[in-house]
């Protein structure tokens, strides 16, 4: 499975909005600026988490986008899916029942064995990622790091 590079851009930005202090916010020009990412495509996909209750956004020249609730009730799913949906990648269309291989439709009862253990990695996948949050993430990054988003994002220490 490829996901797309918003994917991306949105679990790092999350995870910066993560190191920040309780209230302070980053408007979508600094995090394109921190990330050197397209202002305007940027601000799009953090709408996408706010709609996703991922993030807040507040206006005003004082504002920006800071997360929704604590880092440690976001998971790296629920960001996932904000992005790119929930839809399964693999898609069973049947082939099996085509063309000169085509199986007799008394063959094809039961699930195609590729499409269940397609699902069974697809839902892998989640679970996993639904067992991880931005606080785990914030976790494991260097001691270092979030004192540092800080300065670089919102100039505090």
């Amino acid at each position: 499975m490829k996901l797309p590079g918003s994917t991306e851009w949105m679990l790092h930005c999350a995870t910066t909005l993560a190191q920040l202090d309780a209230g302070d916010t980053a408007s979508a020009a600094q995090l394109a600026r921190y990330y050197d990412l397209p202002a305007p495509y940027l601000a799009k996909q953090l709408k996408m988490l706010v709609r996703a209750e991922v993030l807040t956004a507040t206006t005003g020249p004082r504002g920006g986008f800071r997360l929704a609730r604590g880092a440690a009730e976001i998971t790296l799913l629920q960001i996932v899916e904000a992005v790119d949906g929930t839809s399964a990648p693999y898609e069973c269309r049947e082939i099996r029942q085509q063309g000169l291989g085509a199986l007799p439709p008394e063959d094809c009862r039961r699930t195609c064995v590729l499409a269940e253990k397609m699902a069974d990695a697809h839902r892998a996948w989640r679970d996993s990622l639904s067992g991880v949050t931005l606080a785990d993430i914030v976790a494991g990054l260097p001691a270092t790091a979030p004192a540092r988003t800080r300065r670089r994002i919102t100039g505090a220490a």
